[in-house]
């Protein structure tokens, strides 16, 4: 998972955290939602069991639903939080109306771990 400086893991702290480390840890949560959500995606695309296929996905999905929930607490603490969100999506959808596929089937020929066959 994710491997940032933890002074806190694994002890409960002598102190409560400051604001400043509180919106951190927020956001060292929701970075490791969204790398489980890419664990179980890939482990869901590694494999042609269709039972494991099934049930990777749906956690990869409520791990998507944690994500939105830290997102979420981060726009409620932070006062600025959801106008940079707002500025990074106008600035990707400011590329989007000025040209070029948004989606692309390029990607169907590069041998990722989940289309390598033996």
């Amino acid at each position: 998972m994710v491997e940032f400086i933890d002074p806190f893991r694994g002890v409960i702290p002598e102190r409560k955290m400051t604001f400043r480390e509180l919106t951190r840890a927020v956001r060292q949560s929701l970075a490791a939602e969204l790398e489980a959500t890419h664990l179980y995606e890939a482990i869901a695309d590694a494999t042609d069991n269709a039972l494991v296929k099934k049930v990777m996905q749906d956690v990869a999905d409520e791990e998507r639903v944690h994500a939105g929930e830290f997102q979420r607490l981060l726009s409620l603490l932070l006062s600025d939080e959801d106008a940079l969100m707002k500025k990074g999506a106008d600035e990707v959808d400011e590329m989007a109306e000025s040209g070029g596929p948004v989606e692309s089937d390029s990607s169907a020929d590069v041998k990722t771990v989940g289309n390598l066959k033996m």
